[in-house]
């Protein structure tokens, strides 16, 4: 079998990235607002740019714009056992154009960076796939196993492309040993007192819950205000959420990154690792005080994200609206979590309103040959990183594939240091060119393995 050549195959995913980050494939609830011209223009130029994949895998198109790809393996006796490799292409918006350095959807290659949106959330990744799985057959690579590639094209809204996806499979009777999607990653200066980057790895992600909050008034003249209108009212809601976080615990997952960090730690916080067991209940209490990551660990969290008033400056508001956007921790609930918010309240006349509820994804092994087939892969690639599981955050479309699968996991393989992690979703996203590099060199490397 020939080799493949890392800076050939590295020069190509900056090529291709650069190529796929100028379509503009944002996803909308709104259908309207869906540029679907976008998402076929991206979808056409892959086989231009994996010409490999495209004529060795099988591909068919899922729910209009996603993509499930299938590289047959050479055994499909009944110990088989495929995997999953998952990415997204849709974006969120790019916001005012004016705020980048760089134009947002330039793919702008200065040497050291690329820059645009979803560089990182989530064609990087998308890329990455590809191009690991091109380079493998251009050295005559066949997969013992079948392998597909999941690619969605709704994430970003929580959309169903995913869950369509998983249910064709399993209606075809696959079982997946192993699905890997975005998540983690190879996170530095992350974690207080620990010096080493972290590559966390997702077992389980929190659930999403969007519940709308909705007050009445009369409405009226704005020049006789009445007492407690429907805006004040709300307002007095949102107050009072604010001023009473949800109680906070420490998930077995959690415990177990900590003592992880334990030998990389300083001595103080070595010492209260190593007896975790004595001092759970105070840790967990110091994390709701370090910083918002940790805090977010720690406890389900709620965030207003929108807000709606009157229409016109001297009209009173005859109905206010706000959103809360609810990540609720795993272990807990939706319905238990909108019970616990109208307690907080404390008003009838505060309306609640589910828009949207996920419950926490199932908890996937930090132990088993999935895992370690994972750990072992980033290591290989990341020998500076501390590896550990963790509990994400956000959402991801592998919560879809938990259904049929056991082991599935939420990691990208890109070193992200604070700055690169707040650009996802905000203005200057941009990607390493070096850290992409290491991106196809972790698939090469899991796609042999498996």
């Amino acid at each position: 079998m020939q080799t493949t050549d890392p800076a050939v195959t590295v020069s190509r995913a900056a090529a291709a990235l650069a190529q796929l980050v100028q379509f503009r494939t944002v996803s909308s609830r709104t259908r309207s607002e869906v540029d679907a011209g976008e998402f076929e223009g991206f979808i056409a130029a892959l086989p231009r740019l994996f010409p490999a994949v495209h004529a060795t895998l099988e591909l068919e198109r899922v729910n209009g714009h996603a993509l499930l790809y299938r590289w047959p393996g050479t055994d499909a006796g009944a110990a088989s056992r495929p995997a999953v490799l998952m990415a997204h292409y849709d974006v969120v918006p790019a916001g005012d154009p004016d705020g980048w350095t760089r134009p947002p959807f330039s793919g702008h290659n200065d040497g050291t960076y690329l820059w645009g949106r979803g560089t990182l959330d989530d064609k990087g990744q998308l890329v990455a796939i590809l191009a690991a799985a091109e380079a493998l057959l251009g050295a005559g690579f066949t997969p013992r196993y079948d392998l597909y590639f999941s690619f969605g094209n709704n994430e970003e809204t929580a959309g169903d492309s995913a869950a369509t996806a998983a249910a064709l499979l399993a209606g075809r009777g696959v079982a997946p040993w192993l699905v890997l999607d975005e998540g983690g990653a190879v996170a530095g200066g992350a974690f207080p007192g620990v010096k080493r980057p972290v590559a966390v790895v997702g077992v389980a992600e929190k659930g999403i819950l969007d519940v709308e909050l909705l007050t009445r008034d009369p409405g009226g003249h704005a020049s006789t205000p009445p007492r407690m209108g429907a805006t004040a009212r709300l307002a007095r809601a949102i107050t009072r959420i604010e001023r009473s976080p949800f109680p906070q615990s420490m998930p077995d997952v959690t415990a177990e990154m900590l003592r992880r960090f334990g030998p990389h730690s300083p001595a103080p916080m070595r010492t209260a690792f190593a007896n975790l067991s004595l001092l759970r209940m105070p840790l967990t209490l110091l994390f709701g005080r370090l910083g918002n990551e940790t805090n977010a660990m720690t406890r389900t969290t709620v965030a207003i994200t929108m807000l709606e008033g009157s229409a016109g400056a001297n009209v009173l508001a005859a109905t206010a609206k706000a959103n809360a956007n609810i990540r609720v921790a795993v272990g807990e609930t939706v319905d238990g979590t909108v019970e616990r918010l109208r307690k907080i309240i404390r008003d009838p006349k505060v309306e609640l309103r589910i828009v949207e509820g996920n419950e926490p994804s199932p908890v996937s092994p930090s132990t088993g040959a999935p895992w370690r087939l994972v750990e072992d892969c980033i290591a290989s690639v990341f020998p500076e990183a501390i590896i550990t599981p963790y509990i994400m955050m956000g959402g991801t479309d592998s919560r879809r594939f938990t259904g049929i699968c056991g082991a599935v996991y939420r990691f990208a393989p890109f070193s992200m240091d604070a700055e690169a992690r707040g650009s996802i979703h905000a203005v200057d996203e941009k990607i390493l060119l070096e850290t992409l590099d290491r991106g196809v060199r972790f698939y090469e490397t899991l796609i042999r393995k498996l």
